[in-house]
């Protein structure tokens, strides 16, 4: 059981590696291929659309093979795409690339869940968390590497083929202890074909903020450090390093600062942290102020989602796949499809536009969170003046 904790832990690491490096060279791929930021956004929509033509199949897919097998083969097809995004001979021939790994990342992300669902479920306590950390912490290496493989001028192609080879060699021992499942019907058909609840709305809205600006900053930190804050292309990818070990640690120490402080207070001060980061980057766009803000980012944005998760699966009178179903499907929108709007956005105006426009959707997120916050405050006295 240990080893299949490990295996999972693994992937979620190799899938943070693999996107934030890619992520990372963005702004020399946008140069390779002459594209504009409106262009570059295309490309990052049709990967949006792969991902989310794939999500509704991949639940099917578990339902038959179980989480395990498509795990392994999502993985593997993702491992095997990224070498190919560089040797693209023209622009159309790689939002096509793009698209083809978007399918493979969007079954990749619901089959890893899954597994983790199935591993959690053996150990009968709550891990899931610290499966998300790892994913962060892949991130914030990818991204270090990214600056890495930068700094050394390395190719683009040589470098994605790199950090694969290195990859495949974890993913062959990953495969070996994944574990079997079997997913009930009822949980498939509640996943992917139920419409939103009218009680989780306002949790979804919260996701949806929340992972739209995660979504942006994977893929627009460096683009923001390089146009905007005019750093070097070595120093760019540190946004996306800082706000990645800001997610990362914020995950670690997710679960215990939740029994401390509450779902409701995390929520709001998560809020305000982020609030407080992307206003930083958008009215002093220094290398090191911008830095800082994409680290405060990271530290806001760290429990939202996992909160958010919880409270659905913990809706009275809502099954908790179905309520999770739910929200993830909002949330995702927001994942998909925030980095193709902030680049139709930047090409519109520029980038620091397009990073006011998160900063707008931060304000909502927290706005919302403090209204959950005062409703919860205002039910427990309602209920201590009863009991008195």
């Amino acid at each position: 059981m240990k080893q299949s904790r490990l295996a999972v832990n693994i992937i979620f690491f190799i899938n943070g590696f693999i996107f934030a490096n890619w992520a990372a060279r963005l702004p020399l791929l946008q140069d390779t291929y002459d594209i504009n930021h409106k262009m570059l956004g295309f490309v990052l929509l049709s990967a949006s659309l792969g991902a989310l033509f794939a999500m509704p199949f991949t639940g099917w897919l578990i339902s038959k093979n179980g989480s395990q097998k498509i795990t392994q083969r999502a993985a593997f097809l993702y491992l095997c795409i990224v070498p190919f995004i560089p040797l693209s001979p023209n622009y159309w021939t790689l939002m096509t690339t793009f698209f083809i790994m978007g399918m493979m990342t969007g079954t990749l992300d619901v089959a890893m869940n899954a597994q983790a669902v199935v591993v959690e479920k053996a150990y009968q306590k709550p891990i899931m968390s610290f499966f998300h950390a790892m994913f962060s912490a892949g991130m914030m290496i990818g991204a270090g590497s990214g600056a890495l493989f930068e700094r050394f001028e390395v190719s683009l192609f040589y470098h994605f083929l790199a950090i694969v080879l290195l990859s495949i060699a974890a993913y062959i021992w990953c495969v070996r202890h994944l574990m079997e499942d079997e997913v009930a019907e009822e949980e498939k058909e509640a996943s992917f074909f139920k419409l939103p609840d009218p009680a989780l709305i306002g949790i979804g809205v919260i996701a949806f903020c929340c992972m739209l600006g995660e979504g942006a900053m994977a893929d627009w930190s460096s683009n923001y450090m390089t146009r905007i804050v005019e750093a070097d292309l070595s120093t760019a990818p540190l946004g996306l390093f800082a706000f990645s070990l800001a997610m990362m640690i914020g995950r670690f120490l997710g679960d215990a600062a939740r029994v401390r402080f509450g779902d409701q207070n995390l929520l709001f001060f998560g809020g305000l942290f982020a609030m407080s980061g992307i206003a930083l980057i958008v009215f002093l766009p220094a290398t090191i102020s911008a830095i800082f803000g994409f680290f405060l980012i990271g530290v806001g944005l760290s429990s939202i989602v996992p909160i958010a998760y919880s409270q659905a699966g913990n809706m009275p009178g809502i099954a908790p796949g179905v309520g999770i179903g739910m929200v993830t499907t909002i949330g995702y929108a927001g994942f998909l499809f925030g980095p193709p709007i902030i680049g139709f956005l930047a090409d519109w105006q520029n980038l620091r536009i397009a990073f006011m426009f998160i900063l707008g959707l931060f304000f909502a997120m927290t706005s919302l969170a403090w209204i959950q916050r005062q409703r919860k405050q205002k039910k427990r006295l309602h209920e201590s003046t009863i009991r008195a």
